[in-house]
């Protein structure tokens, strides 16, 4: 974990925060904000690993803000909560990937919690990272094949004389298999 956003109405809370999360590992970066519009710029300008949201916030529900931040980034949530309103956070927020805690922390339960938000985040980011790779491909893939059919259409190749022109075009030239289907539909499409 580089950096960690703590989303905290009071200040007390934030440093008391900050001072757990620093305890774990001392390199770790921590950005605060009092709200969650404040926290969401924060996390428009910096990469998060975890965020740390203790109820209530000023602005807005604080569980919906977590939920809403566990659809659209990868950064691991931990929701802190009273203990009386854990299980009925917990139930509304737990399919989410929001791991809740019950106020008062325990400071062993956690430092737990935040490693496991850090593993969950790792790992989160890796598959977003393995869908762009896997969504580059299909689209490569997509291009080569309508140039190949440009090919087939326009010089009356096989689809195998296609396929083998465009690799042999693509190691002659020292460029990549999209860059010729590119320059391949430019030629032949308007």
């Amino acid at each position: 974990m580089e950096r960690a956003l703590i989303v905290s109405a009071g200040e007390k809370s934030v440093r008391q925060l900050s001072e757990l999360v620093t305890s774990r590992r001392s390199s770790v970066s921590v950005l605060a904000a009092t709200d969650g519009s404040s926290a969401r710029r924060l996390i428009a300008e910096h990469d998060v690993e975890v965020v740390i949201v203790n109820t209530p916030l000023p602005d807005e529900n604080a569980v919906s803000f977590a939920a809403e931040l566990a659809e659209r980034n990868a950064a691991g949530i931990l929701l802190l909560v009273k203990n009386d309103l854990a299980e009925e956070v917990s139930s509304r927020v737990e399919a989410r990937g929001v791991f809740v805690i019950e106020k008062p922390i325990q400071k062993a339960f956690f430092l737990r919690a935040l490693s496991l938000a850090n593993a969950s985040a790792g790992r989160l980011r890796g598959n977003r990272l393995e869908t762009v790779r896997l969504q580059d491909k299909i689209s490569e893939l997509q291009l080569v094949n309508r140039a190949k059919c440009a090919l087939i259409q326009y010089l009356r190749l096989t689809e195998a004389q296609a396929h083998r022109y465009i690799e042999k075009q693509a190691m002659d030239c020292r460029i990549t298999k999209r860059e010729v289907a590119l320059g391949i539909l430019h030629t032949y499409e308007p």
